[in-house]
């Protein structure tokens, strides 16, 4: 192809409609643990949806520089396309052509580039601009792409959802959509506009369990448990095998105080996502929240369920040491008080254990202050503190560590939020200030126990000092679109590079 050929190439590309062009987050851990989750799904769903998960793992695969594995997947959404699409087969291929082109082009393989733009082209010629059209299928494939990426993107999606359903109000997909980002958006206590669109979406999506679960989830914050409960058990025998069901209905339960219920279905989750950090660090709060039950029963129940509480405690390390293993963030996944209170042992296993690098990059950061935001990342994957902390033995790898908790612990955190005094105490003790790491470890327990009815968390910080900085870390980031060109022999290279360099880094959680 002529250089002026690949000139103009390079010009079109940024015009397509697909995942390449969107404006989807860029950082590594917003991918993380995603690409499992989504396979899953794909052997679950329905088929008329699966076109749109095979376009998401495409676009996981190239970010994984797994260009070829890309293609695969592109070639299996545009199978389902044509089997279950026929009427709008060529609308519904306009995001997987644009996959299509951009995965040519970075191989470096430019004239297939060009034939899958001139596909593009061939159908928006019909409309009114040669390389995009406006439609609502192309605004649900992007809803359901921005929900899967969580966090801030969840509003976006809503948006597209909602402007898909101006066009087609009765439309199945675009209603479940829609459903589902308004769960996640809708805070405490649930909203009843929140249980009328998951009934709606119900309605015209009676065979999907995940949407029933979460209206059960919704009904459980309105104080209607009973209700929802019965929607678990049906989702669950209709559903036993899927993943998003499993966790959200293991969530219901915990809720609920059935710890052993819970434990089960979060268990069974991890038999299809097996590196699935979150899952394994549930678990754990679960152990926690039965050793919590036993103590609260009295001191004299406590003291004969000694052993049984000392093994729950122990189940409990034992999962948070796998959660961290599976790369999720020691720093949350030690965020109890019983943790904190084996400080050292958790500064060991977060900040000295050897781990290869690639196996350290996955240990990506995520909201310390809210485990509800980790079931947003459900369908998202969890995102962002404190970024990218790179744990390493080598003494400069150390010092890029404290460089990014001072600057997170500086200016991201709110003195009294959670970990924030916890993080200030890590630089310390670093440093070499002891004295100093351990009064902020002294305030870091105060703010953890400030409501304990015994008082004692004054001991540690006083009352005035315990509530202020309250406001929650901002949750999400924006992201940033992937439009730049870079010469594609040179991507070819870099990405072979990254492949080969960083297997694994990329977690199928």
């Amino acid at each position: 192809m002529s250089e002026v050929n690949k000139n103009s190439l390079e010009k079109i590309l940024p015009q397509l409609k697909c995942h390449f062009t969107w404006n989807l987050p860029k950082e590594e851990h917003v991918w993380h643990d995603l690409e499992d989750r989504v396979c899953n799904q794909t052997e679950l769903l329905n088929s008329e949806f699966k076109a749109t998960m095979y376009n998401l793992l495409a676009y996981i695969k190239h970010l994984n520089g797994q260009n070829e594995a890309a293609l695969e997947y592109l070639q299996q959404a545009e199978e389902f396309i044509q089997q279950e699409h026929t009427d709008q087969a060529e609308i519904r291929s306009l995001v997987t052509w644009g996959n299509y082109a951009w995965v040519y082009y970075h191989l470096g393989r430019l004239s297939e580039a060009q034939i899958y733009v001139d596909k593009v082209k061939q159908v928006c010629e019909k409309f009114s601009n040669p390389y995009s059209i406006e439609c609502p299928e192309l605004d649900c494939e992007e809803g359901w792409t921005l929900l899967k990426c969580g966090g801030k993107q969840i509003e976006k999606a809503k948006v597209y959802f909602e402007k898909a359903l101006e066009e087609k109000p009765d439309n199945p997909e675009f209603s479940s959509g829609l459903a589902i980002a308004m769960y996640f958006l809708n805070g405490k206590p649930a909203q009843q506009s929140s249980v009328d669109i998951l009934k709606e979406a119900i309605e015209l999506s009676p065979d999907n369990q995940y949407i029933k679960v979460l209206l059960a989830l919704t009904l459980q914050k309105m104080n209607e448990e009973a209700e929802g409960e019965e929607l678990v058990v049906e989702a669950l025998e209709k559903a036993p095998r899927q993943t998003d069901v499993l966790r959200s209905a293991a969530k219901f339960y915990r809720v609920k105080g059935d710890l052993d219920k819970a434990i089960e279905l979060f268990l069974t989750a991890l038999e299809s996502t097996p590196n699935n950090g979150y899952l394994y660090h549930q678990i754990a709060c679960c152990y926690r929240a039965k050793v919590k039950q036993l103590l609260d029963a009295g001191e004299s129940e406590a003291s004969r369920n000694r052993e049984i509480i000392e093994e729950l405690r122990k189940y409990a390390k034992d999962y948070v040491n796998k959660a961290i293993e599976k790369g999720l963030n020691p720093l949350y996944a030690y965020s109890d008080s019983t943790e904190l209170l084996e400080i050292g042992e958790c500064h060991q296993t977060a900040f000295s254990k050897e781990l290869p690098s690639t196996e350290a990059q996955q240990l990506h950061q995520r909201s310390c202050n809210s485990q509800e935001y980790h079931e947003k990342s459900e369908d998202t994957a969890a995102q962002q503190s404190l970024e990218n902390l790179s744990i390493n033995t080598k003494s400069t790898e150390k010092e890029k560590m404290k460089y990014q908790l001072q600057n997170g612990a500086a200016n991201q955190l709110p003195q009294s939020a959670p970990n924030s005094w916890y993080l200030r105490g890590l630089i310390h003790k670093m440093n070499g200030d002891l004295l100093q790491a351990a009064a902020c470890y002294e305030k870091e327990l105060g703010y953890l126990l400030r409501n304990s009815p015994s008082g004692i968390g004054s001991i540690f910080q006083p009352a005035s000092e315990l509530e202020e900085g309250t406001e929650e870390m901002d949750q999400g980031a924006d992201g940033s679109t992937l439009r730049e060109l870079p010469d594609p022999g040179a991507d070819r290279d870099r990405k072979e590079r990254k492949g080969t360099e960083s297997q694994g880094a990329w977690n199928s959680g």
